[in-house]
């Protein structure tokens, strides 16, 4: 252990102590913010010790002294850093995040300092260069290939004046991203509320949504009023029912101008000046354009792979959503409306498009996904298929009052993980829903260190009146994290780089497949019930999702395909087109589309945090190419006759979650499925065939 001082020594700092918790999980009542940054000082300082221990062994290089000792280094850091960046994400507050904009530069310049480091590199390149010499069984090739592959592709093999060049530019992007992540957190959950102070503007809107926002205002400060954010359960329901349009187009506007404002959070500069950077790493690195550099780890291995099928959905999808606004213009018009629509009246028509077509109000079906009940019928799900069963613990270490804890066990009754739900919005939380972990699965030591998986979302509270009652788009997202809190709970390897390691384009299988139980009848039947009378969820409602299933097909489509194309826009320029105007180029790239007024992309580019501040850049798309995976995965048990068929379901977790890290995705996907996946089953589950 490195020498420290107070609130650094592992003696009086959590994070640096052994946790004497249940299932070693953080001490979270323990840990202050002031343990944080010397804790990450400790860590750094002791990964660097660690390879320098590697590099300057006198034993020439093997897997067992570079490959392995490498695989184990940084623990006390990624500790660490998993407690630091969950909480980040869940409770942020002025103090974490100037804790993080001191520890960025300093995590950036260690990550180079490695990845740049000629003697561990060498060491590295030796053990690959005798990778198939016979001493090394695949698991052993497939870690020492992917550790090559990171050195290669974060610089290791560039000459010393183009590594000065690649830290400058890292250290750069690393400081911009923490800015964009700032910006949105500011604009989404502080810089707009809009208090309604009169119960006639509110019209439209059901009873339970009111009570929210009555409560909502009331924490604001403003009691007797409603209030309403841009957080998704506040935002979607005001969109949907509310027909007073001036105040729709007043929360839509306020929702799609985040991080455009021209005020002290404007991300247009940032997001400029991060993709600019990102085309000269590229160059550096020896590719085109960052797009390139990227996907050339995917299944999808070219940009112009990811470019034609996108393209190949863009037309069906968009002469969809054509078609779905005239027919909402005609509702409107019938209506006595005197206008053309606008981007913030498709939701209200979508719903009475939605009555027209398919008698299905989905204020009816709310009643029936009380969250708690949404949650047993998904746990229900994973037991059915996996034989895994779920002990809710309420004495658990939490970092947060609100959250759960669940202790899985495997179909032997053995310990296989822990697993956190935090269900509701916060002031220092950011936006969607997201699953994560506070330990990822491992071994130590020859023994297997159970995953403790953090499932996070932002749904409406309960009221006083009403539990947490989800919309039907919140009951598969809560299903969909939950598809990758079992890929994490599933997965193992003895050797954390591969462990539960896939392509990004693949690694929304695990999510996206959960989301097609929760439609099914059987499972609908199982935890659909009123919250009121317990009545089960009837035949007639449940024929109602069913044919509503290919409803608003088209505008979902679209206003995702154009979010992964702006996306694949932004990462296609290179050092002899860097972008000048972040506003002229956003336009540029959904004029040349095509995109009509009435739809913007899912995510415009100043609050586009999946690929500005998370990892998804030039990977938006994955989404839609794992919807693929997904429907023809999901098919193999339709096909089978029983969506609970558990021989399908131990195939699928021993290839596709388990094992997932020993072999690219589609070699591990055809060992599940038998061949490759069939686009036709997503064109035909989204309507986009004809």
């Amino acid at each position: 252990m490195i020498a420290c001082k107070s609130n650094s020594c592992e003696d009086t700092n959590p994070l640096l102590k052994q946790y004497n918790t249940p299932f070693e999980i953080p001490p979270f009542n323990e840990i202050k913010t002031v343990h944080f940054l010397p804790a990450f000082k400790v860590g750094i300082a002791e990964q660097m010790a660690e390879v320098e221990s590697i590099v300057t062994q006198s034993e020439k290089p093997s897997f067992e002294n570079t490959i392995v000792l490498f695989d184990q280094s940084g623990k006390t850091l990624k500790n660490v850093e998993r407690v630091f960046y969950n909480l980040s994400g869940t409770d942020n507050t002025d103090t974490l995040q100037s804790i993080d904009r001191q520890v960025t530069p300093l995590l950036t310049k260690m990550k180079d300092d490695i990845a740049m480091n000629t003697k561990l590199f060498n060491r590295i390149k030796t053990v690959y260069n005798n990778r198939n010499n016979g001493e090394l069984d695949s698991s052993q090739i497939r870690t020492v290939e992917k550790y090559y592959n990171d050195f290669m592709r974060n610089g290791a093999n560039l000459s010393k004046k183009d590594q000065d060049s690649l830290r400058k530019v890292n250290e750069q992007i690393a400081s911009l991203k923490l800015k964009f992540g700032e910006n949105l957190l500011a604009e989404t959950n502080s810089n707009f509320l809009m208090v309604v102070d009169n119960i006639q503007d509110l019209d439209g809107l059901p009873q339970s949504h009111i009570d929210a926002a009555a409560i909502v205002a009331k924490e604001k400060g403003h009691d007797g009023k409603w209030a309403f954010t841009l957080q998704k359960p506040s935002l979607i329901p005001f969109l949907q029912y509310a027909k007073n349009r001036s105040l729709r187009e007043k929360i839509y506007k306020a929702y799609f101008m985040r991080g455009d404002n021209g005020n002290e959070y404007d991300n247009n500069e940032t997001v400029r000046q991060i993709a600019n950077l990102r085309a000269v790493k590229a160059k550096l690195l020896g590719y085109n354009n960052f797009a390139d550099y990227v996907i050339a780890e995917n299944m999808a291995k070219t940009t112009e792979k990811v470019n034609s099928f996108l393209l190949e959905l863009w037309n069906p999808a968009l002469n969809r959503a054509k078609k779905e606004l005239e027919q909402m213009q005609a509702i409107a018009n019938s209506e006595g409306a005197d206008f053309n629509l606008e981007s913030w009246d498709w939701w209200f028509y979508a719903e009475k498009l939605r009555k027209v077509k398919y008698d299905l109000d989905e204020s009816e079906l709310i009643p029936y996904f009380k969250l708690e009940n949404v949650r047993d019928g998904m746990l229900w799900v994973a037991s059915n298929l996996y034989g895994i069963t779920f002990e809710k613990l309420d004495t658990l270490p939490v970092y947060h009052s609100e959250v759960e804890t669940y202790n899985v066990l495997d179909s032997d009754g053995s310990h296989l993980g822990i697993v956190f739900f935090d269900y509701f919005p916060r002031g220092g939380k950011r936006p969607g829903a997201w699953c994560t972990s506070f330990r990822p699965a491992g071994f130590v030591d020859g023994q297997r260190k159970a995953p403790l998986v953090s499932i996070v979302c932002n749904f409406t509270k309960p009221t006083n009146d009403a539990p947490s009652l989800l919309t039907w788009d919140e009951v598969t997202t809560l299903f969909h994290e939950f598809g990758h809190g079992l890929h994490g709970l599933f997965e193992t390897g003895k050797y954390q780089r591969i462990i539960g390691d896939v392509e990004r384009d693949y690694v929304e299988l695990p999510s996206q497949i959960m989301e097609n139980w929760c439609a099914e009848p059987l499972v609908l039947k199982h935890f659909a019930r009123h919250y009121k009378t317990g009545e089960v969820i009837s035949d007639e409602l449940i024929q109602k999702i069913s044919n509503s299933g290919l409803f608003n097909q088209g505008f979902m489509t679209v206003e995702y395909l154009a979010a992964s194309i702006l996306d694949m826009d932004w990462h296609s320029i290179n050092e002899d087109s860097l972008v000048e105007n972040t506003k002229m180029f956003e336009a540029k790239s959904m004029e040349k589309i095509g995109l009509i007024n009435e739809i913007i992309p899912r995510y415009r580019t100043t609050y586009f945090a999946h690929i500005f501040d998370y990892e998804y850049a030039a990977g938006y798309y994955v989404y839609i190419w794992a919807a693929v995976l997904d429907a023809d995965a999901f098919n193999a048990f339709v096909e089978s006759g029983d969506i609970f068929n558990t021989e399908l379901a131990s195939k699928f977790r021993k290839y596709c979650l388990t094992e997932c890290g020993e072999g690219d995705g589609m070699e591990m996907y055809i060992k599940f499925r038998g061949k490759e996946p069939d686009v036709n089953a997503l064109l035909k589950r989204r309507g986009l065939l004809n």
